[in-house]
């Protein structure tokens, strides 16, 4: 859980009446309403929730005495440990998203050895620690019994199996449609855009089409018709959680011809300039010692894991690019980084706050500030590729936390050149006397650094 301002019940923690996150004097905790009782003691008492944490498939917490919100309702009160970043599935890289579902699996099928079920598959309760994803919601577990089916199933079809079918099958783009469907994509309109060869996939065949199809037929049927009771063996729901991780472990996503792969080859960087720009990012966050670090248009990360050296701090990593975002995780979990969260963003139409009253799902700003800002070479693509004002890239970068670094691209540069190419130039404030007069309008210049062997300039600046 993420730290914030307001004391009381988290905006997006009302639909379980189980129980509900809240925060006061500035700490977070969990209160489990009474209702949960036995399926908490069950949890606690199978050891189930100890195997969890030890897989560090579960979001671990410490029991304490009271602190009750709403006394009339409360049964305890946990507090479980801190996730450094929220992040959310339309955030999520193919192979982020594919991880996340395989987890909520694995933990599924771990609990039906332990005599518990998922109640619930949201992907909203999936976060990444260290590019590792976690269960976040204790109490997404009930007692199973024998012969009933996963009540689950449906969502999580529709919040990890039908996004990550269309992002394979289709567009890698289309987990945004979560933007729309805050509760997962509806199976009916998954069937109707995924094309006609998912239908001979025997998983996407059985979990999307002919499901979407059966829940068609259900919600038709007249209420007063009488419903079978049929039982479901546990035999058959763990044959249905192996057929779906099948299904999922099968999906893939190529990058094809994304901007990231030739981007680096293209700057006119030296080999040497380009190591001495990371030589000047890294002793600048040295310099700062920041917890926690936004390196806007981060392309595959490069410049984000000068970081590796500094454990206690975090660095959100993002790129409006699914094929760089995915790069930089799949490099991350290679190599074990654990500090570097990959992340996509548009920083010109970044996520916004969404569900009821715009409350349950935070924007991309709200979930600031932060220590450190990074926007190495992205300053001519937003002024100049999408025509945005220096002042008012100043305070918005203003806006997102106490420290910028900076990278100023002249128009002598070549990448610079190239978005000039096309286009007419009408960007007469667009020098670096007309960046810096902008920018000291919202922030007090700490360092000019020199790239060595280019036009481009290193800022680091300090909010106002």
């Amino acid at each position: 859980m993420m730290k914030s301002e307001t004391d009381g019940k988290i905006a997006s923690s009302f639909r379980d009446p189980s129980g509900f996150v809240f925060r006061k004097d500035g700490e977070i905790y969990r209160q489990i309403n009474q209702l949960y009782q036995a399926d908490y003691d069950f949890l606690i008492s199978s050891d189930l929730y100890q195997e969890l944490v030890k897989r560090k498939m579960l979001l671990s917490h410490t029991e304490i005495a009271s602190y009750p919100l709403i006394p009339e309702l409360h049964y305890k009160t946990i507090i479980p440990d801190l996730i450094p970043f929220i992040s959310y599935p339309y955030e999520w890289s193919f192979s982020q998203y594919r991880d996340a579902a395989l987890q909520t699996l694995r933990i599924q099928k771990l609990a039906l050895q332990y005599g518990m079920i998922l109640k619930d598959a949201s992907a909203y309760n999936i976060q990444f620690i260290g590019n590792h994803p976690v269960l976040i919601d204790t109490l997404s577990f009930a007692r199973y019994e024998e012969g009933t089916p996963w009540v689950a199933y449906r969502q999580f079809c529709q919040h990890f199996l039908a996004p990550l079918a269309m992002m394979s099958k289709v567009d890698v783009n289309l987990s945004k449609l979560l933007l729309a469907y805050i509760d997962g994509i509806p199976l009916e309109i998954a069937a109707k855009l995924l094309p006609f060869s998912s239908k001979l996939n025997f998983g996407l065949s059985t979990h999307i089409h002919l499901h979407a199809m059966a829940l068609k037929k259900f919600n038709n049927e007249e209420k007063s018709k009488p419903q079978k009771n049929n039982t479901f063996s546990k035999t058959s729901l763990i044959g249905l959680i192996d057929s779906l991780a099948n299904t999922v472990r099968a999906l893939k996503w190529q990058t094809k011809g994304e901007n990231w792969a030739n981007y680096y080859k293209s700057t006119n960087y030296s080999d040497q300039s380009f190591l001495e720009k990371q030589t000047i990012i890294s002793d600048l966050l040295h310099q700062i010692h920041p917890k926690m670090v936004w390196d806007l248009g981060a392309n595959t990360g490069i410049f984000s894991k000068v970081v590796q050296d500094m454990p206690e701090c975090l660095v959100i990593s993002s790129d409006y690019d699914p094929g760089a975002v995915e790069q930089n995780y799949l490099d991350c979990k290679k190599n074990k980084i654990t500090n570097v969260h990959p992340l996509i963003l548009d920083l010109i139409n970044p996520s916004p706050a969404i569900g009821w009253e715009n409350e349950e799902r935070q924007s991309f700003l709200q979930r600031g500030p932060t220590d450190v800002v990074m926007a190495l070479a992205l300053i001519h693509h937003l002024a100049i590729s999408n025509n945005l004002p220096l002042d008012k890239i100043s305070k918005t970068l203003a806006g997102m936390g106490k420290n910028l670094i900076i990278e100023f691209v002249p128009k002598q540069d070549s990448q610079v050149k190239r978005l000039l190419s096309s286009r007419e130039d009408i960007f007469s404030d667009y020098h670096q006397q007309g960046f810096l007069d902008a920018f000291l309008q919202d922030f007090n210049l700490q360092k000019e650094i020199q790239v060595p062997g280019t036009e481009r300039t290193i800022y680091w600046f300090v909010c106002k």
